[in-house]
């Protein structure tokens, strides 16, 4: 089955003003003659161009949000640009254009990097436990390795300031639930006052995803436990490495977790064969060389903040500025996520 869908009402692209660009920025990619949109992803917008010499992928922030670095398309090609100089697997930034007047906002064109990706609750097949066992491995070890780049690259040294990151990620999503927040979540409410008053000291700063989790991995279909690249990194900034294995965290489910929570579409790593949080935890520590500590806030962190994201796509919705359905349903999921933040401070 295809990964890609008709491009959704209101997010097509103007093909003759786009290739009009292309032909001048990326001569080697030929003629756009279909555009597709991958339907994964709540945020950035994800084309696939079939062109006349192959395929690329554009990505161009969503329609009706305001200016900011999570949408920055050039700074996420920057990105990229980095991350292939270190051998990191992500796909290759080709061109990037930051004059919104030729498809109505700043976009860049990608290496379209073919693979298995994972979502939902269910394995693939081929899939079994020692196959999980070996990706859990891999997932931990590349986010090390995207780790290894530090603020001595210049690119990753202008991300962001380092010093405080902890301390401005805890008031800036609580900022964001405030200013998105539809009805009321008790949860999330106790969850943010819990954060800000248990903030633990920072532990350096790196490169960091700040969306790490299974379905922005590709995978090599014939070695499944081998990642080919990392996606989606518009949220990837200069920051502290241990709140980004936090976010990874608030995604994983294990098999004993309330079935809410394991219903959110993260359920695949509660299949047999997966690492525990706790040991996703140890590998982590063990394989950056840091000393142990607790994982109770960088957890909750991410719980948060993924609530955070969901609240705030849930707003866009509301206020008429997407059509996709599926954000209708992301009220609950903010709820479900608010219980599991109360969950894990109770311990």
């Amino acid at each position: 089955m295809s990964d890609t869908r008709p491009v959704r009402s209101g997010e097509e692209l103007p093909l003759p003003a786009l290739n009009k660009w292309l032909a001048e920025a990326a001569p080697q990619l030929g003629v756009a003659k279909e555009v597709a949109q991958f339907p994964g992803g709540f945020s950035n917008l994800t084309y696939l161009l079939t062109t006349t010499k192959g395929e690329a992928v554009l990505r161009r922030p969503p329609v009706g949000v305001a200016p900011g670095r999570a949408h920055d398309m050039p700074r996420e090609a920057r990105i990229l640009s980095v991350l292939e100089l270190r051998g990191t697997p992500a796909p290759r930034a080709i061109a990037t254009c930051e004059d919104a007047s030729v498809i109505g906002a700043p976009f860049y064109v990608m290496q379209r990097v073919k693979g298995l990706i994972l979502r939902g609750a269910k394995a693939p097949g081929g899939f079994d436990a020692e196959t999980f066992a070996r990706l859990g491995e891999a997932f931990v070890d590349t986010l090390v390795a995207i780790h290894g780049a530090t603020p001595a690259d210049p690119v990753i040294g202008g991300l962001g300031k380092p010093m405080g990151y902890v301390a401005r990620q805890v008031e800036g999503w609580t900022t964001r639930w405030t200013a998105s927040r539809t009805d009321d979540v008790p949860t999330i409410e106790a969850l943010a006052a819990w954060l800000d008053a248990n903030q633990p000291g920072e532990s350096g700063a790196c490169l960091v995803h700040n969306d790490y989790k299974y379905d922005n991995l590709v995978l090599d279909p014939a070695q499944p436990w081998r990642i080919v690249a990392v996606l989606d990194w518009e949220m990837a900034t200069l920051g502290d490495p241990l709140l980004d294995v936090g976010t990874s965290l608030g995604y994983w489910v294990e098999a004993g977790d309330d079935p809410a929570f394991r219903a959110l579409g993260l359920g695949i790593t509660a299949l047999p064969g997966n690492l525990t949080r706790a040991r996703l935890w140890e590998r982590y520590l063990e394989r950056a060389g840091r000393a142990m500590r607790p994982r109770t806030f960088y957890e909750a962190f991410g719980v948060f903040k993924i609530a955070v994201i969901a609240q705030q796509i849930l707003a866009r919705y509301r206020k008429g500025l997407t059509t996709d359905e599926r954000f209708a349903r992301l009220g609950d999921a903010v709820r479900i996520l608010g219980e599991r933040g109360a969950a894990i401070v109770a311990g």
